[in-house]
């Protein structure tokens, strides 16, 4: 037993780093000891109303996974976010960057949206761990605390931003939590 637990160790490990997506780019403006503000270009999503984090993330792999007009498959990209929306909670893929609008396939799923989301500046704060609703949580009133301390005007609901599989060892993954800001000047 205790010759299989490194090697199940390690395996997860090796497993977590084959599955790495590109990641959506930005540009770090700043950084603090805290939080990182960023700046994202005009960017792709599919997006879908979520009930539990499984059913979203069912319909928008299943997208990805050819179920769309064209039956193309795209590649899997970082972060997934969930945010609210009316009232409602959303997640959201994004799209790799050699789509636009006008060549994007069209989903099958009347569920599934296909949205261009606006650049802008985003303040973000970078932790590990589990992403349950306990640590998005106090995450999220850690940067909102320190963002109005520092008099930075948050301009969205916030976002949860998770990069990692869920095979991935928790101390190694990485979760986020964003608001969209407006630019001091």
């Amino acid at each position: 037993m205790k010759k299989i637990l490194p090697i199940y160790i390690l395996s997860l490990i090796v497993v977590s780093s084959v599955m790495v997506a590109d990641e959506v780019k930005y540009i770090m403006v700043s950084k603090s000891k805290l939080y990182e503000i960023r700046k994202y270009t005009d960017r792709l999503v599919i997006e879908t109303e979520t009930s539990d984090k499984n059913s979203g993330f069912r319909k928008l792999f299943k997208y990805i996974s050819g179920d769309n007009k064209d039956k193309k498959e795209i590649k899997m990209t970082t972060p997934v976010t969930q945010t609210e929306k009316n009232g409602n909670m959303t997640m959201q893929f994004y799209i790799p960057a050699e789509f636009n609008e006008s060549n994007v396939p069209d989903p099958n799923n009347s569920e599934v949206k296909v949205l261009s989301i606006k650049g802008g500046y985003y303040a973000a704060i970078v932790y590990s761990g589990r992403a349950s609703d306990n640590n998005y949580i106090k995450h999220k009133n850690i940067l909102e605390d320190r963002l109005k301390k520092d008099k930075i005007s948050i301009i969205s609901k916030p976002i949860r931003a998770t990069y990692d599989s869920p095979f991935t060892l928790p101390m190694l993954r990485r979760n986020e939590v964003m608001f969209k800001i407006k630019k001091n000047t």
